[in-house]
């Protein structure tokens, strides 16, 4: 699908060349990291229970293996107040540059830690470290990848080019689950020995990509137009008397908490789809692991047209339709899926993810970044959208792997309770959109009241 640049008539001219260039670099750092978060979570699922966790029950492991990856959730609102701040004071790129370099930092050391074989209980100790300090620096990814592109974007194409780059999470987890498809493919011996690190190692030259174009980015044009006029009336940079972090907890902490809300019905079917329901279907169905790495990966190809689909719907009809649809279809299709998925048949169990994934949370996921963004100010707006970004993936995603194991654990291994859950949170969510003022036609360079 083409996407055109043209401006409204009443838009300030804008450099293409430097939209394209935003919207590419941040696809990039987004698929860098969703590759680097979403490495953890397939891990977890097929091998570090087996390698950090050896000591203890299979089911206890599992959740262990799971927990470890909720605590990089936990670290996402630190990182989001922490380069919020940095972001709304020094600029979205020299932020957005150290959270890039960090993160990969963080993943590739994960992939030279030692196991429980090597060093004992300081195995998980130090996996434990490492995903809280890379859950921390994408606490400020995120909100920063997107401000680049919405506040760069055309005022009439703000949903469709903020939606770009949200498929870099499908890009990420098509690089990580395929590179993970071909180590798995390793004799078991082998795949737990040095096999599994290599897709984490693997996130140091994805890394170097992303820095050569981040580097080569400008300032947005929203934040230039806020420093000249502090320059121009020194009197408004000078009566600052808090934080753009404490201005936006103080003032608009119902944006903070409706973004909350709203994340239930993406990140909640999400990683229950690509985390647990794929160490579900390996342990408690049979599926083979490459099957579901293959079902994965379908449904990844297939998120490239859907965002751009539900992005420029965004733009024609607004932002709270189109979430609204989403959620509803999230709750709808929550049960569905489970029988699909117990069906075994690949093909089944793909419509189950294209109906989940690819038409529900892709129709959510396309219009994050302009909704979530378009309601703050441009003084607090990348601390404000990224601590509540973040906040939501830690109620909303980082443990539902973890909650939906305990589930199934509760009741017999049966998914009935995790669909119930994923259907609920979604019919929240829809609620919270219905709520939510529409935010479509703000001028982003103006105050929210």
């Amino acid at each position: 699908m083409s996407i055109s640049l043209e401006l409204s008539s009443k838009a300030k001219p804008l450099d293409r060349s430097n939209i394209r260039r935003v919207v590419i670099s941040s696809w990039i750092g987004n698929t860098i990291e969703f590759y680097d978060f979403l490495l953890y979570g397939l891990a977890s699922a097929l091998v570090f229970g087996k390698i950090f966790f050896p000591t203890i029950s299979p089911l206890a492991a599992m959740l262990a293996s799971f927990a470890t990856f909720g605590v990089g959730f936990i670290a996402r609102p630190l990182g989001g107040i922490f380069f919020g701040h940095m972001g709304d004071t020094l600029g979205r790129k020299i932020t957005l540059m150290i959270t890039l370099g960090g993160m990969g930092v963080a993943t590739f050391l994960i992939g030279c830690l030692p196991t429980w074989d090597h060093i004992g209980v300081w195995a998980p100790i130090l996996l434990v470290i490492l995903r809280f300090v890379q859950g921390f620096l994408v606490g400020g990814e995120w909100g920063g990848a997107m401000l680049m592109v919405v506040e760069s974007a055309p005022a009439n194409r703000r949903g469709v080019l903020g939606a770009i780059p949200q498929t870099g999470g499908f890009s990420g987890q098509l690089l990580a689950t395929g590179i993970f498809a071909l180590v798995t493919l390793l004799p078991e011996d082998q795949l737990l020995s040095w096999g599994w690190r290599i897709p984490f190692m693997l996130s140091f030259v994805l890394v170097l990509v992303g820095l050569y174009m981040r580097r080569r980015l400008e300032e947005t044009p929203v934040f230039k137009e806020i420093q000249q006029r502090e320059q121009q009336n020194p009197s408004v940079a000078q009566g600052k008397t808090s934080s753009p972090v404490v201005q936006v907890l103080r003032h608009q902490w119902r944006s903070i908490l409706l973004i909350m809300v709203l994340r239930f019905a993406e990140s909640v079917p999400f990683f229950m789809a690509t985390v647990f329901a794929v160490s579900y279907a390996t342990t408690q169905l049979g599926v083979e692991k490459q099957t579901m790495l293959n079902v994965v990966m379908a449904t990844c190809v297939l998120a490239f047209p859907m965002h751009a689909l539900f992005g420029a719907l965004s733009d024609k009809v607004g932002r709270r339709p189109v979430y609204i649809f989403g959620a509803l279809c999230a709750a709808a299709m929550a049960f569905p899926f489970f029988w699909l998925l117990e069906s075994g048949s690949f093909g089944l169990m793909v419509l189950g993810y294209i109906l989940l994934i690819n038409i529900a949370h892709n129709s959510i996921n396309a219009v994050q970044p302009s909704f979530f963004t378009e309601l703050f100010g441009p003084k607090v707006r990348y601390s404000g959208a990224s601590i509540g970004a973040q906040l939501g993936a830690i109620v909303a995603g980082g443990f539902t792997p973890f909650v939906a194991k305990g589930l199934t654990a509760i009741n017999h291994d049966d998914w009935t309770y995790v669909a119930a859950y994923v259907a609920v949170a979604a019919l929240v969510a829809a609620f919270a959109a219905w709520r939510a003022p529409e935010t479509s036609r703000r001028d982003l360079t103006q105050e929210v009241d």
